[in-house]
């Protein structure tokens, strides 16, 4: 909710990971860290074409290959999936022993179901979490609001609108 809050009024997080997500003594989370936000209707680019902002494990990967005017709300729902991986499975989504090695995998490399990880996540979950997680923008949620809905379904026992991705429709390896 705080995202797709956020989103309406024009800005991009660009950096959302699990400690830029505050609980408080209620469990009720905030956004926080809004440092490498961006107005999605501002043309001033700050920073050079190329140049990389945000954690590695969590950007998307527009992000992770420097397209800075091409990120829209799609980046902060790639964003948002990782965060749902590392709490569902306990892992980030890619593993690498450096950063430029990470950028590389979240670039390339598919992420893993989070089922292979904790057999115990539901397939539906999974489903969701991997929708967020596609590598094309245009396979992901609309919006974080999307996400939320989907995840309300999910939570009252009601069919999913996220569906899964057959091996078909999956890029090779």
């Amino acid at each position: 909710e705080a995202m797709h809050h956020a989103h309406q009024r024009g800005i991009l997080h660009r950096d959302l990971k699990p400690s830029n997500i505050l609980l408080d003594a209620e469990a009720e989370p905030y956004v926080a860290d809004f440092g490498l936000a961006k107005r999605m209707d501002d043309d001033v680019q700050v920073t050079a074409t190329g140049q990389v902002l945000g954690t590695p494990a969590y950007m998307s990967p527009e992000q992770a290959r420097g397209q800075n005017r091409d990120l829209t709300v799609a980046s902060d729902v790639f964003s948002l999936g990782s965060v749902m991986f590392h709490l569902l499975t306990g892992h980030q989504p890619f593993e690498a022993a450096s950063s430029l090695e990470m950028m590389q995998a979240v670039a390339e490399q598919e992420v893993p179901n989070p089922r292979s990880l904790n057999r115990y996540v539901d397939p539906d979950l999974a489903t969701i979490c991997l929708k967020c997680l596609a590598k094309e923008p245009a396979r992901r949620f609309s919006s974080a609001d999307a996400i939320g809905r989907d995840l309300e379904r999910w939570l009252t026992g009601k069919p999913i609108l996220a569906r899964r991705v057959s091996s078909v429709e999956r890029p090779p390896a």
